[in-house]
């Protein structure tokens, strides 16, 4: 993740309506909205923020093929190669028989995989420093919108008076 430097322009909300519905109002007027932070998911606010769709079932379809593989791979060498062994009258390589085990591995693989990519994607994990909050309230009860100023090209009184015509609670300049 990167750093946060600059001037931010932070509107207040105190229902996620209005912010989800403020989004696409703000953003036909013009204002480049940096993030929207909320203590809980919103519904529609990846589109209405124009976030691409996220390819993360993408990787976890992955992580479970490679697991799915390792697996049959495991068992078909250690009991169907390297060291046959007749159990239950079963032949050596018996795929109904490794079913369960793939499962596992599968869902193991899947899960780890997911980890640490979501570690990896979010910036998260050993040596990395927590991210400044805009708002305190943000993670309580308030949902807070931060527009970066230095990439906006309209003045900070204008976008001021869209927060609050959209329905913005306060508005604060915040600094990093």
């Amino acid at each position: 993740m990167a750093e946060l430097s600059g001037k931010y322009l932070v509107g207040v909300y105190d229902d996620d309506d209005t912010v989800l519905h403020a989004v696409p109002r703000l953003r036909k007027a013009g204002v480049k909205i940096k993030e929207v932070y909320s203590p809980f998911p919103i519904h529609g606010m990846d589109e209405a923020l124009g976030h691409p769709r996220t390819r993360i079932g993408i990787a976890a379809f992955m992580f479970g093929v490679t697991g799915c593989c390792v697996a049959l791979t495991l068992m078909i060498w250690t009991m169907g190669i390297d060291w046959p062994m007749i159990i239950g009258g079963k032949d050596p390589i018996s795929i109904p028989a490794y079913i369960p085990i793939t499962f596992e591995l599968t869902v193991l693989f899947t899960a780890f995989g997911m980890v640490i990519t979501f570690f990896i994607s979010n910036g998260l994990g050993p040596g990395t420093h927590a991210h400044p909050r805009f708002d305190v309230r943000s993670t309580d009860n308030k949902f807070v919108m931060a527009i970066d100023l230095g990439r906006n090209s309209m003045t900070v009184e204008d976008i001021s008076r869209a927060l609050k015509d959209s329905g913005a609670e306060e508005v604060n300049i915040k600094q990093f």
